[in-house]
């Protein structure tokens, strides 16, 4: 009964909504890549718009697949079509990153303030989810032999390169230095106010591609408040496994569930809603994938 109307609920959405969504989330994603050429320029760097912004979409690409794999692999794509040390970029990833869970704390005070009861409510089921006791007996014994197996991995890999390890710590010395360089990229900035207001239109427009996206499936319309919620809950989805699959659209039911919303259409849309996201993702960033080569070629 509840699969039949999880299917109706997706058979009647409006899937015209996908497009502004979609417009809505590629423009946030563009400001995404204009505040990261914000933070690297006290470094010294300005690589062009183009490149930049088709790397961040190639990092969400490869995000679909191995989490925070995109992270590493935008920075190696710039390094070299942009020729600029790539663990110095690192470092503004991380200084990014920092931000924008600054950001999020913001948005949930912001969920807090408007929807005090809904936060507290999904926030104690939250809680009393990831704090269930373990069923496993052997969670000891398991605990044991990881370490056993983990120290005996340790050992053999200090033989095989123990000649090694004052050019391994050299080096290690020189990555970590840059990547410091690169996180403190973010204290030395020339536009702070263009930074800020970068960072507040990605997040507006997070939240308006969320509220848009909840008119999508009858019986889900719901005010700004209730979207900022769902935008809140919704980013830890994103964080909990790759690409936000199953977490994001689960989190979404249960915000709209606790705002009065039947928590099987509440997951059609918050499933239409991650959907959305991914096709977006996979659209832009396989475009992104083939295009970059191409335009640096020429460009050469």
């Amino acid at each position: 009964e509840e699969w039949t109307k999880f299917t109706l609920a997706l058979k009647q959405s409006k899937l015209w909504i996908v497009f502004p969504v979609f417009i809505i989330l590629g423009l946030s994603h563009f400001l995404r890549a204009l505040r990261w050429r914000l933070i690297m320029e006290p470094l010294g760097y300005r690589p062009s718009i183009a490149n930049t912004y088709l790397a961040v979409l190639i990092g969400y690409l490869a995000n679909l697949a191995i989490p925070r794999l995109g992270e590493v692999l935008k920075c190696t794509l710039l390094a070299k079509y942009e020729r600029v040390p790539a663990e110095k970029i690192v470092g503004t990833i991380v200084a990014e990153r920092a931000f924008d869970v600054i950001s999020l704390g913001i948005v949930f005070l912001l969920a807090l303030g408007l929807q005090f009861n809904v936060i507290e409510a999904g926030w104690n089921q939250l809680k009393s989810q990831t704090t269930a006791p373990m069923t496993n007996t052997n969670e000891g014994d398991w605990k044991m032999y990881l370490l056993i197996g983990v120290g005996i991995v340790l050992i053999a890999l200090f033989f095989i390169i123990r000649k090694r390890i004052p050019s391994i710590i050299a080096s290690v010395k020189n990555i970590i230095s840059g990547i410091w360089e690169g996180v403190m990229s973010a204290t030395k900035l020339k536009q702070h106010n263009l930074f800020f207001l970068y960072s507040f239109g990605i997040w507006f427009l997070y939240l308006l591609a969320t509220y848009v996206g909840l008119h999508a499936t009858a019986g889900t319309e719901s005010s700004f408040a209730t979207a900022i919620s769902c935008l809140a809950y919704a980013s830890i989805g994103m964080i909990l496994t790759p690409g936000g699959i199953g977490a994001y659209a689960y989190f979404m039911a249960k915000v709209l569930e606790l705002n009065g919303v039947d928590y099987t259409l509440g997951l059609a849309n918050g499933t239409l809603q991650w959907f959305s996201q991914f096709l977006i993702v996979i659209v832009l960033g396989g475009v992104s994938l083939i295009i970059l080569p191409i335009i640096n070629k020429q460009a050469k």
